[in-house]
C-alpha cells in the first residue's frame, strides 16, 4: 500500500540527516522532492501546493525542536502534514437514529459498491454487535442483486429480496418497513453504479435519497483512480450530501493519491478503507495511522487491534502454555498459527503495518503474498500427524511423498521446512508462542530474503 509514495519521501527525507541544520537552500531541495513524489503519487495540485507551503512554514518556523536534526523535524513536520492533509482523526459512523439506521451506498460502476455493503455490514456485526439488514436497489444489474444476496448469506446478514421490476424508492421503502419488524439496528441499500454527468441516474438518486433521509450517505470509490476519485467524489457531494466515503483496493494502490486528495477537495472524512476482496477486509481510517505507514513507521497500533479481534485466544493460549512447559513447538502448531494469519487477512495485511517493510525489496514482498501461506498450508497438510508431531521424522523419500501429495515441488517442501525451523528456534528462545511472535518472525524473514539479494 503506498509503496511508491513511502520509498520516495523516505529516500528524501534520509538526504536530510546528515545536515547540522535547516537552511534555505536544503530546505528547497527538500520541499522540490517532497512536490515530485506527492505528484508521482497522483496527489491533486492543490492540496500539494498547501502541503507545500505549511511544511516550509513549519521548517522555518520556531516550532522546531533545537533538540531535533533537520532530518527527525522534517519527518516530524511531513507526518503532522499527512495526518492534516488527511482529517486529523478517525470518524465513526453515526448510527443515532430511531432504529433501523439507514445507510445509503453510492457510486460509480465497478468501484466496489456491492462488496462494501457486505463488509461493512459483517464490521458493524462483528464491531459493533448490530443486527443488520441489506437491500440492492440496483434495478440495471440483475447480478447484483443475486451477488448481494450470496454475501449476505456468507456473512450472515439479513438479506430482503428485491426485483428489477420495482422502482428503487420502493424497493429501499419496503425493506427499511421489513427491517423495523425484525427489530435490526441498521439497513444498508446498495445502489446502481452511476456516472455524475448522467443527470438522469443522479436524479434518480436523488429521489431516492430524499425518501428514506439516510443518517449516512457513503460514496464508494476505487482508491486506484487515484485524485480522480477525489474529484468524482466532489461531483457526488454537489448533487447529494455525502457523509463520508469508503475507498477500495487500498491494498493495490501503491501511489496513495485517493487518500490524500479526498479530504480536502471534497470536506468530507474517508471512513473506511478496503484492503482486500473478503468480506473481512474492511478497516475503519485513522489517518495518523496511515500516516506512519506512509513515512515506513509502521502501525502497530492497528496490528494489535487486528491480533486482538481475529486470533483465537484459546487456541494461542494453549500454546503459550505448551512452550513454557519446555515442550517443542512443532509442525501442527505451525500450520495453526498459518491459519490465524490467514484469519487476520494474510500476510500483505500484516507487512502493511510492520515498521521498517520499505528497507524489503518489493520482488521479495510480492512473493510473501497470500498464496505463500495456502501453500505452506497445504505442503503441511500432506504429512501424517506423526510427520508434523515429530519433523525430524521427515527426511529423502517423505519429503518427496509430502511433494507429490500437495503438488508441490521438493524444493518448496525444504523452503517450508527451513522456514519452520527459524520460527520454531525463535519460540525457543522467546519462550512465548503467540502470533506476536509469528508477526517477528514473518518480518525477520522477508530482511534476511532482503538482504541476500
Amino acid at each position: 500500500m503506498f509503496d511508491n509514495l513511502t520509498q520516495r519521501l523516505n529516500g528524501t527525507l534520509k538526504k536530510l540527516k546528515g545536515e547540522a541544520r535547516f537552511t534555505e537552500s536544503n530546505i528547497k531541495d527538500t520541499l522540490r522532492e517532497v512536490r515530485m513524489a506527492l505528484l508521482e503519487a497522483d496527489v491533486a495540485l492543490p492540496v500539494v501546493t498547501d502541503f507545500l507551503e505549511n511544511l516550509k512554514e513549519g521548517a522555518l518556523g520556531k516550532e522546531v525542536q533545537s533538540s531535533l536534526s533537520p532530518g527527525q523535524a522534517m519527518i516530524k513536520l511531513v507526518h503532522a502534514e499527512l495526518i492534516k492533509v488527511m482529517g486529523d482523526k478517525n470518524e465513526n459512523l453515526n448510527l443515532n437514529a430511531q432504529p433501523p439506521a439507514v445507510i445509503l451506498m453510492a457510486g460509480l460502476q465497478g468501484a466496489g459498491k456491492t462488496t462494501s455493503v457486505a463488509k461493512l455490514g459483517r464490521w458493524l456485526q462483528e464491531n459493533n454487535k448490530k443486527k443488520v439488514g441489506v437491500v440492492s436497489a440496483d434495478v440495471y444489474r440483475p447480478a447484483a442483486i443475486k451477488q448481494l444476496q450470496m454475501l449476505a448469506d456468507e456473512v450472515g446478514l439479513v438479506f430482503f429480496e428485491s426485483d428489477i421490476s420495482q422502482k428503487p424508492i420502493d424497493i429501499a421503502n419496503n425493506a427499511i418497513e421489513a427491517a423495523k419488524r425484525k427489530f435490526l439496528d441498521v439497513i444498508i441499500v446498495d445502489t446502481a453504479g452511476r456516472l455524475h454527468i448522467d443527470d438522469e441516474m443522479m436524479g434518480e438518486i436523488k429521489a431516492l435519497h430524499a425518501a428514506i433521509n439516510p443518517i449516512e450517505t457513503l460514496f464508494v470509490v476505487d482508491s486506484m483512480t487515484g485524485q480522480d476519485a477525489a474529484n468524482t467524489a466532489k461531483a457526488f457531494n454537489d448533487a447529494l450530501p455525502l457523509t463520508g466515503v469508503i475507498l477500495t483496493k487500498a491494498d493495490g494502490d501503491a501511489r496513495g493519491g485517493a487518500a490524500l486528495s479526498i479530504r480536502q477537495i471534497t470536506g468530507k472524512p474517508i471512513k473506511f478503507v478496503g484492503m482486500g476482496e473478503k468480506t473481512t477486509a474492511l478497516e475503519p481510517f485513522y489517518p495518523d495511522r496511515l500516516a506512519s505507514r506512509i513515512l515506513d513507521m509502521g502501525d502497530m497500533l492497528g496490528l494489535i487491534e487486528q491480533i486482538e479481534q481475529k486470533v483465537d485466544k484459546e487456541k494461542a493460549q494453549k500454546l503459550v502454555d505448551k512452550i513454557k512447559k519446555g515442550k517443542s513447538f512443532d509442525l501442527e502448531d505451525f500450520r495453526e498459527q498459518l491459519m490465524e494469519m490467514q484469519k487476520m487477512g494474510g500476510i500483505g495485511s500484516m507487512m502493511d503495518k510492520l515498521p521498517g517493510m520499505g528497507a524489503v525489496p518489493q520482488e521479495v514482498k510480492e512473493k510473501m503474498n497470500d498464496k505463500l501461506l495456502a501453500r505452506q498450508i497445504g505442503i503441511i497438510n500432506s504429512m501424517t500427524m506423526q510427520e508434523r508431531r515429530f519433523p525430524d521424522l521427515i527426511k529423502g523419500n517423505r519429503k518427496k511423498r509430502i511433494a507429490d501429495g500437495c503438488a508441490q515441488e521438493l524444493s518448496d517442501v525444504n523452503r517450508m521446512l527451513k522456514q519452520f525451523l527459524m520460527m520454531q528456534k525463535m519460540m525457543k528462545k522467546m519462550k512465548t508462542g503467540n502470533m506476536a511472535n509469528m508477526v517477528r518472525g514473518v518480518k525477520s524473514q522477508m530482511q534476511m530474503r532482503g538482504m541476500r539479494r
